[in-house]
């Protein structure tokens, strides 16, 4: 083991610090959280410079590597670290940091997911405070007038041109003396350093996520975004996976993690085929770089199959993100789309896996496992998968004692089966919009009991959260026009407006008759749609595949 020598501390100055910002030797790396201070801490930050009271250690990781990095401050663009210096990235004190410089240069701060936009030149300096008061000196709201608050870039920059339009101002010799020595407090401050001069990235990680365990710790999709960053490619894999959101937002896919795309690059880049933390740490930088196009090309191919073939129209619906790595492991390999027995392979894995909480827990090593399973799809290996035999539902029964809920796989996967009947509306017998927006939480209305919750509760009837009373409709027509109705009393409505009911509730795997509704019978509808939607189950998991013997007969 080597055994590396102790990082020294260092000091320096106020506008030492600025210039170096100013000439992008200082850098914030990307990973670091957004600036969050408000502007009242950090003119207590400034306040306690003044005071001589110590504001902590940056700590600063000098090195040759180049990783993404803040571009701008505000509306202060940064300039890019000369390539002929070496970078010093802050690992520790961002905060602290970004607020000296955005005081110093009167920047303007808009935050994020905030229109409202931070005037760091709005900092004050009160000169009718005394230095030995505990009074806070540095302020950001004037007094009523008269007062003798002066802003805090006339301090920093205070000669005697500013000491004459100061005078001329009204403020006394005494106030022009306390500026000064405020001036000096600011210009002979000591701001203690760390240096961390080991120049290997993993080390800079490792000390960033030690000295953070009581706040942000970075995830592993932080770290390969540090890890990969390349300025002579251009390539910022943060950049490219917004790109890649971008572009699956407009389908309806933006809710998938970037955890995916590591997940699938391990897959097609590590030799043993895995996906574990230590393996994606440990690819190769190059080759991510390399194959990042194709990689990203089958993921939104896994993405379009998933929505043209199993008719799921938003990934709020879909059970787990990691079942979109092997479909675009198995895209990337093929190069081409699925075809014969291939298609209602695909179709067995994805609907097992939806229905055995496969990926619940240890997803790593399952998708290691169903790496294996893509390859042999794609050999044309039929042999049935033991362990994806058993699922969570074994028969009708099962689906009726299910409690409707978001947060479960297992009931996300059936209401991807009613959305692949591509549900119509009651009322109009318009094909039924469902959002992202609308389907995170359980209380949607997106998602109406079609034996209304409140009308089972008054009439004493129970299991009313069964995941077979749960129909996708429009949150307008939930809302607004059904609401505690018994659906004998709103069906009939409806149909004097649809005159396609049968065929509207068809789509939702209902029968006009048969089912209860005229009769008011919960129990019977429960019974009758719960073996439709096991039926629909059955046909998906247990698929007749295509032989050359029942070719032959055929032909």
């Amino acid at each position: 083991m080597t055994i590396y020598p102790q990082p020294k501390p260092d000091s320096r100055k106020y506008q030492d610090l600025i210039n170096d910002i100013d000439k992008g030797i200082i850098k914030i790396p990307k990973f670091q959280r957004e600036f969050v201070w408000p502007i009242e801490k950090t003119a207590a930050l400034l306040d306690s410079i003044v005071k001589g009271y110590p504001i902590g250690t940056f700590i600063i990781w000098k090195t040759d590597h180049r990783m993404g990095d803040v571009k701008d401050i505000g509306n202060i663009p940064l300039p890019a670290t000369p390539k002929d210096r070496q970078v010093e990235y802050v690992l520790d004190g961002q905060q602290r940091m970004t607020s000296l410089f955005a005081a110093f240069r009167g920047a303007k701060i808009q935050r994020a997911n905030s229109r409202k936009e931070t005037d760091f030149s709005e900092i004050y300096v009160d000169l009718a405070s005394d230095l030995a008061d505990d009074d806070q000196i540095v302020i950001t709201e004037l007094p009523p007038a008269p007062h003798k608050c002066v802003p805090l870039g006339d301090i920093i920059a205070f000669d005697w041109n500013v000491g004459m339009r100061l005078s001329a101002a009204g403020f006394s010799n005494d106030d022009l003396a306390l500026a000064g020595k405020i001036k000096e407090a600011f210009t002979t401050y000591d701001f203690s350093l760390v240096t961390l001069t080991r120049n290997d990235i993993d080390s800079a990680i490792e000390v960033f996520t030690r000295i953070n365990t009581g706040g942000s710790v970075l995830t592993l999709f932080e770290i390969m975004v540090a890890k990969t960053y390349d300025e002579e490619r251009k390539f910022d894999m943060q950049e490219r996976w917004n790109a890649l959101e971008k572009r699956m937002k407009k389908v309806g896919f933006d809710g998938v993690s970037p955890s995916t795309i590591l997940s699938l690059l391990s897959l097609i880049l590590s030799k043993t085929g895995e996906c574990k933390r230590t393996t994606i740490l440990g690819l190769d930088k190059d080759a991510i770089i390399d194959e990042w196009d194709a990689v990203v090309s089958s993921l939104e191919g896994a993405v379009d199959y998933v929505r043209r073939a199993y008719r799921i129209p938003v990934s709020s619906l879909l059970p787990y993100d990691a079942m979109l790595v092997p479909l675009a492991y198995f895209l990337h390999t093929k190069k081409k789309a699925p075809s014969g027995n291939e298609i209602l392979r695909l179709r067995e894995f994805f609907w097992r896996a939806a229905l055995t909480s496969r990926y619940s827990a240890s997803s790593e090593t399952m998708l290691s496992q169903d790496k294996r399973r893509m390859d042999e799809i794609l050999i044309g290996d039929l042999t049935p998968w033991a362990d994806l035999q058993k699922l969570d539902i074994e028969n009708a029964q099962a689906l009726i004692e299910t409690n409707f809920s978001t947060g479960n796989a297992r009931c996300k996967a059936i209401l991807c089966l009613l959305a692949h009947e591509q549900p119509k509306d009651f009322d109009t017998n318009g094909t039924v919009s469902v959002d992202n927006v609308f389907l995170k939480t359980s209380a949607s209305r997106n998602y109406h009991h079609f034996f209304p919750r409140s009308y089972l509760t008054k009439a004493g009837i129970g299991n009313e959260n069964s995941i077979v009373n749960i129909t996708l409709v429009s949150d307008q027509l939930n809302k607004n026009e059904i609401r505690a109705r018994a659906p004998k009393d709103y069906i009939i409505a409806f149909q004097k407006t649809n005159p396609h009911m049968v065929a509207s509730l068809a789509s939702h795997m209902i029968d006009r008759h048969g089912m209860g509704i005229d009769e008011d019978d919960y129990g019977l509808f429960l019974a009758q749609r719960g073996e439709k939607i096991w039926a629909m189950i059955e046909e998906r998991v247990n698929p007749v595949f295509a032989t050359e013997e029942a070719d032959a007969s055929a032909s």
